[in-house]
């Protein structure tokens, strides 16, 4: 079954176990009384942009950042509501509108920093184009990534979707399928290791890069940065975005220093979307 976000109560019950600690201090930042800024990334690559800002960056610009991994997409989404984030760094604006629909949350963007290209992943076929009728493709069972994975296989002509279908398209609007694809739904963080079962898998890009998986030059297809809605934001909470500490983490998330950093580091497996 598709299934769009998990329960507030599975989220808090889960919170405990699913939250690794990047930085010290229990009373910074969200609350704490001082002036760290506390920052929700999933590991890749947000939170290896947001460390190479800590490690290289932050100081200079009078900014003490604190930054909290999460392995899942939901959490991070919770957490800066609830106010033990003061913003967070891994999601596209698509996902936090349905978010902010779906739970009532009040979560806002503050700047885009970079896109991590979704790609379609396979050890059967070398290119799309080589899936045989019936084959297995596993897609993420999450409403805007669902939409997504798609929305790629569309544009490369494997399969057509209706009229009118949007960012939460699913299976059921899928108007031609002449491979006679089967779409096997699971969890994001599943996706990579559905890869030995199924013919082929579209992975987000955070997932595929922590599993080893190298976008630029494993994807047998990969999203293009044009005119592309799925860019990565900084995101807080409303009434939060005029926050100087905010506003110096945007500065420096969209400065020609880290434009560079992703450019070095990823090689096109993440691609920057400012222009520094």
């Amino acid at each position: 079954m598709r299934k769009n976000l998990v329960s507030s109560a599975a989220a808090a019950l889960a919170l405990g176990l699913a939250l690794t600690a990047c930085g010290s201090g229990s009373d910074s930042g969200a609350g704490g009384g001082d002036d760290t800024l506390v920052v929700g990334a999933t590991p890749v690559p947000a939170g290896e942009v947001l460390a190479y800002v800590k490690d290289n960056l932050a100081a200079d610009a009078g900014l003490t950042l604190e930054i909290k991994e999460f392995t899942d997409y939901v959490l991070p989404n919770t957490a800066l509501q609830e106010g033990s984030l003061d913003a967070n760094l891994y999601q596209n604006e698509p996902y936090l509108d349905d978010f902010n629909e779906a739970k009532g949350t009040d979560l806002v963007p503050v700047v885009k920093a970079y896109l991590p290209p979704m790609g379609v992943y396979s050890k059967r076929v070398a290119d799309v184009a080589d899936l045989a009728d019936g084959a297995t493709v596993a897609v993420p069972n999450d409403t805007t990534n669902e939409g997504r994975a798609l929305k790629l296989l569309a544009a490369e002509g494997i399969i057509t979707l209706k009229d009118g279908a949007g960012a939460d398209a699913s299976p059921a609007d899928v108007a031609e399928n002449p491979r006679n694809l089967r779409f096997k739904e699971l969890e994001p963080a599943q996706l990579p290791r559905s890869l030995d079962d199924v013919d082929a898998a579209v992975i987000n890009n955070n997932f595929a890069q922590d599993a080893g998986l190298n976008p630029a030059k494993d994807a047998v297809l990969l999203e293009s940065a044009e005119n592309n809605p799925y860019a990565n934001l900084l995101a807080v909470k409303r009434g939060n975005e005029d926050d100087p500490r905010v506003e110096k983490l945007a500065d420096l998330l969209t400065s020609a220093d880290v434009r560079k950093f992703i450019e070095d580091k990823y090689q096109g497996s993440v691609l920057p979307v400012s222009a520094g």
